[in-house]
């Protein structure tokens, strides 16, 4: 390849806690359907962390297994499925550099914003993804299939934008769209039409409400009518939807794992009580999407009827942001501000103090601007002794879920925003959950329309996404970046630029110690276009040291 080197620097994960910074990584060749693209610049997500911790075992870094003819992806180069050593990163902003004989929808010179997600090609408990299963964006180059970047109604995943933004802003519109997705979310609230139905009815029920729960849609494919002696012996991951109508702890317990992905599982409790905490797969409600309701009446109609239509806050919300001091964590707080609802209040919590402080700084004008009671505080010193009626959970424990439904309102929603690994279950009030009409639902990822409806945002001046940004760094720095992640040292995101080979990671606060022009670009301290312009002049060839992180 003419002009491009044949090696570069990539942060490659090769086992669980095991990364590594290659410096002498191959720079690949782009294939008939490939694209070579350089990375401009990626930011540091907590879900790098997961994919981290479980390597083999995310539900994303399997095998693709259906949506593709699988011989093709023998040939994908960046295909890396299972145990194969994967470059993670996935908030990427890149420059199409090459492209294949064969590539028809993409062009030499774009600058695209990657859409990691590729919903189309399923896994076996998840989907494939930029930055799992397909290698991502912590190194300089990488290519993409066409085939596998062009989704079923041939929208591209790679997104053209413009260049007026800083690749900083428009990286970041990444994850400023997993959290749109997450409140954006549509959710079915009838029997899945064509979906496979399980009826279990305890002795001396009547299964009432199946005719008013059918969709308008259609009726189920399939229907099994199962006495609860008998659920154990049915294969698991299979129902769309199961009805349940009895109050059994350990029946319930087992109907968990019969539940397919987006599946919903409605008890009927009729009048009875389950009398005691259930074992709950809460790992599944944001990863497989499935879904708890129930009734404590005789009708399974009115179960679905507390599913809501989507995720959104409401007017009137008391919002609990659990986890809002991180990066993540404060954006969901700056986007329930600037919502413009009327009526909404909005508490966050973080264990860390100077989290919550650099929070308060960054969000209380905006708070005060758009007229929202706003609340700040670490519940280890103050604790909370009061109700909500929405709850975004930023971190991956499934005892908040537990707690989110003791501290619910009639008519809560919980957003299981953090991905708690798949297989976790916790143990949960379900007669609580259902007493108070609660809902609790999770999202993974984003799609590309709410790629775009973040980056039209942006691109609008609506939204200045760059107000995430905590720190910058060059290769030297990403492992300690992600260390950083892990240890939750720093409160917003960390941008790296791979082809900053030698800058380690620098906190904003500290880049005047290490780069004084790039200082005086920030904007009250805020990372800027002109400062990362200003940056990316120090190129390898400078033979910079790496600064001290």
């Amino acid at each position: 390849m003419t002009n491009f080197p044949t090696t570069q620097h990539a942060v490659q994960l090769t086992g669980r806690d095991e990364l590594t910074l290659n410096r002498s990584k191959s720079v690949p060749t782009p294939g008939p359907h490939e694209i070579l693209v350089k990375i401009e610049a990626v930011g540091l997500c907590f879900s790098d962390l997961k994919l981290l911790q479980q390597f083999d075992s995310h539900p994303r870094k399997s095998e693709v297994v259906s949506g593709i003819d699988l011989g093709i992806l023998d040939n994908v180069q960046s295909y890396v499925p299972d145990g194969k050593p994967v470059v993670p990163g996935h908030e990427v902003v890149c420059r199409i550099v090459a492209v294949g004989d064969q590539v028809q929808h993409h062009q030499v010179g774009e600058r695209c914003l990657v859409q990691t997600d590729f919903r189309q090609l399923p896994t076996e408990k998840s989907n494939a993804a930029f930055g799992y299963n397909f290698e991502g964006g912590l190194q300089e180059y990488t290519v993409l299939d066409e085939r596998i970047v062009l989704d079923t109604n041939g929208d591209r995943f790679l997104i053209p934008v413009s260049e007026k933004k800083s690749a900083s802003a428009v990286a970041l519109v990444e994850p400023w769209a997993c959290v749109e997705d997450s409140y954006v979310t549509k959710e079915r609230n009838r029997i899945k039409a064509g979906g496979k139905l399980l009826v279990v009815v305890e002795a001396g029920r009547e299964a009432t409400g199946l005719e008013e729960s059918i969709s308008p849609e259609g009726r189920p494919a399939e229907t099994q009518n199962v006495a609860p002696s008998d659920v154990a012996g049915l294969p698991d991951d299979t129902f769309d939807d199961i009805l349940y109508f009895g109050s059994n702890k350990t029946t319930i317990e087992i109907l968990n794992d019969k539940l397919t992905t987006e599946g919903i599982i409605n008890l009927v409790l009729g009048g009875e009580k389950i009398g005691a905490a259930v074992s709950v797969g809460v790992g599944r409600v944001h990863y497989g999407m499935t879904r708890w309701i129930g009734t404590t009446g005789n009708d399974a109609s009115k179960s679905y009827a507390t599913i809501s239509a989507d995720g959104e806050i409401r007017a009137n919300d008391k919002v609990l942001v659990v986890g809002a001091g991180g990066p993540m964590g404060q954006m969901h707080v700056i986007r329930n501000i600037c919502l413009g609802l009327p009526g909404v209040s909005v508490v966050g919590t973080d264990f860390d103090d100077n989290r919550i402080k650099a929070l308060q700084a960054k969000v209380q004008p905006l708070a005060d601007t758009n007229g929202v009671p706003l609340r700040l505080l670490n519940p280890q010193s103050e604790p909370l002794h009061e109700k909500f009626t929405y709850f975004a959970l930023m971190a991956p424990i499934g005892a908040l879920v537990a707690s989110a439904i003791e501290d619910a309102e009639k008519g809560a929603i919980i957003n299981i925003f953090a991905g708690i690994p798949a297989p976790t279950k916790h143990h949960l009030n379900l007669d609580r959950y259902i007493e108070q009409g609660c809902f609790m639902f999770g999202t993974s990822g984003s799609t590309i329309e709410d790629m775009r409806l973040v980056l039209g945002k942006l691109e609008g001046d609506q939204l200045d996404t760059n107000s995430s940004v905590d720190a910058i760094s060059g290769m030297a720095g990403a492992i300690d970046g992600i260390g950083c992640v892990k240890n939750r040292t720093l409160a917003g995101k960390i941008i790296v630029y791979p082809m900053l080979h030698d800058v380690g990671l620098i906190p904003l606060a500290e880049l005047s110690q290490h780069f004084p022009s790039v200082a005086e670009k920030l904007d009250g301290g805020r990372w800027t276009l002109a400062a990362e312009q200003e940056l990316l002049r120090h190129q390898p060839s400078t033979g910079l040291e790496a600064a001290s992180s």
